[in-house]
């Protein structure tokens, strides 16, 4: 699950699911049944269930799965990793989808929920007298119900959380006491920890604000750290009439700038550009980069690539005048469905059920894939508190400011356009306002189409 929160794959075609929901079954709750008795007498069952995952991580699911199974005797899980949003959309339009389907990213949420793709899980919530607003984050939820006019269509099942990385023996070095908490503080810590070699170039990079494909950039421009929204209520694009877009963007080209825009490609690219970010040549863990705004699997891989970074986390600087939102983080992750047409929607449920609400099952895979937890009462677990760096992730997805950018129809789409003019901005190809207004434009007309 680790990965941006942006165009990273396939986008979901908008038109093959609008055909889509003509075909085969009804998208309405199937007969409802209680709560099961695991002792009672049943008739076998197999469930399909596909998964974006892959090994590993595609494994430690299916150890979760195996519980599931050894609780419900009669049911057997037969898993399909590697299956894309497009995939399922496909699938349903053919009555050949899954009874149970895991997307590892929630950008198509509302092509799944709001055109019936996925059954609406309100019934069953219901029945098993369950209040989600209870048990799981507000954020988390967001992403999974509220775009879609009370449906409950989704459940979320870990999360991925952005946060500072950042190496204390430079921070020690610069006489630097805490990590930056404001935008303002990040740059003038980012001048303070950058070195440069004797020819001008950049020998170690305070922070790298490059571009959206350069790590995790991307998704420290969406607005969450400057309290900015992407749409407003009628559902028009805000990138231009919201000046805090422009503000953040202003304050990331200052950076950019500051450093020079060549002299800081030519320093990503000479350390091995973006193909490092997943691979022990990461420039953070080489002690390269001095602060990284990264996802908490970070703290994993600095383990599992043996790095000797000295290193801490904190919650993400946020613009100057939104002091209020420090500690609070950009939050989505995976979510678990049940597509319409399923012949076992009772049995359905109950693996859905399962992995995404019993303490148990989250904590296990939580702890086996460290990505955060979608419970709260999963977010206590002792194992996912140590080490202390990753604690850090713990206590931000539980904040009630962290959230997702808002999903519209669109999937992927606004996000992509708005890297790809983001990139041009900060390489100083496009300018600023006149660009967003065009760009809220391109996005409204799609939206309408």
């Amino acid at each position: 699950m680790r990965g941006r929160f942006r165009v990273v794959g396939t986008l979901a075609c908008l038109a093959l699911f609008a055909s889509a929901c003509t075909a085969g079954g009804s998208s309405s709750s199937p007969s409802i049944t209680s709560t099961v008795n695991p002792s009672g007498s049943h008739a076998p069952v197999t469930l399909t269930m596909w998964t974006g995952l892959n090994k590993p991580e595609f494994n430690y699911l299916g150890s979760v799965v195996s519980d599931f199974e050894k609780k419900y005797p009669w049911i057997t899980v037969k898993m399909v990793p590697g299956k894309q949003d497009t995939d399922v959309l496909t699938a349903i339009r053919a009555g050949t989808a899954p009874d149970v389907m895991m997307l590892t990213v929630p950008d198509d949420a509302i092509e799944f929920c709001s055109t019936g793709g996925y059954i609406d899980l309100t019934p069953y919530l219901n029945a098993d007298h369950i209040d989600l607003s209870k048990l799981v984050p507000q954020g988390a939820l967001a992403y999974t119900a509220s775009a879609y006019k009370g449906s409950q269509c989704m459940l979320p099942l870990l999360n991925d959380a952005y946060g500072l990385y950042y190496n204390t023996a430079m921070f020690r070095k610069a006489g630097i006491a805490s990590p930056p908490k404001t935008y303002s503080e990040l740059f003038a810590d980012a001048k303070k920890l950058t070195q440069f070699n004797s020819d001008g170039s950049i020998k170690v990079a305070g922070f790298l604000p490059l571009q959206t494909g350069d790590y995790e950039l991307a998704n420290y421009v969406n607005g969450i750290y400057s309290g900015a929204n992407w749409y407003d209520k009628s559902g028009k694009s805000l990138l231009a009439k919201d000046p805090r877009f422009a503000q953040q963007l202003q304050f990331l080209k200052s950076m950019v700038d500051w450093f020079g825009f060549d002299k800081l490609s030519r320093f990503f690219g000479s350390n091995g550009g973006e193909n490092t970010e997943f691979s022990p040549s990461n420039l953070f863990e080489n002690g390269k980069l001095a602060m990284a705004f990264d996802g908490e699997w970070r703290v994993a891989f600095i383990e599992h690539d043996k790095s000797k970074v000295p290193y801490a986390t904190a919650p993400a600087p946020v613009a100057d005048d939104q002091s209020q939102l420090y500690g609070a983080a950009q939050t989505g992750g995976s979510t678990v469905g049940i597509p319409r047409g399923t012949q076992h929607p009772a049995e359905a449920w109950l693996l859905a059920k399962y992995l995404t609400l019993d303490t148990h099952a989250v904590e296990k895979f939580a702890e086996k894939i460290r990505n955060v937890p979608t419970l709260f009462s999963a977010l206590k677990d002792p194992a996912l508190k140590k080490p202390p760096q990753f604690d850090t992730f713990m206590k931000m997805s539980a904040n009630p400011n962290s959230r997702y950018k808002q999903i519209t129809k669109l999937g992927f789409g606004d996000t992509s356009l708005y890297d790809g003019f983001v990139d041009r901005y900060l390489a100083g190809k496009v300018p600023l306002q006149s660009g967003l207004q065009g760009l809220a434009t391109q996005i409204d007309n799609q939206l309408q189409q």
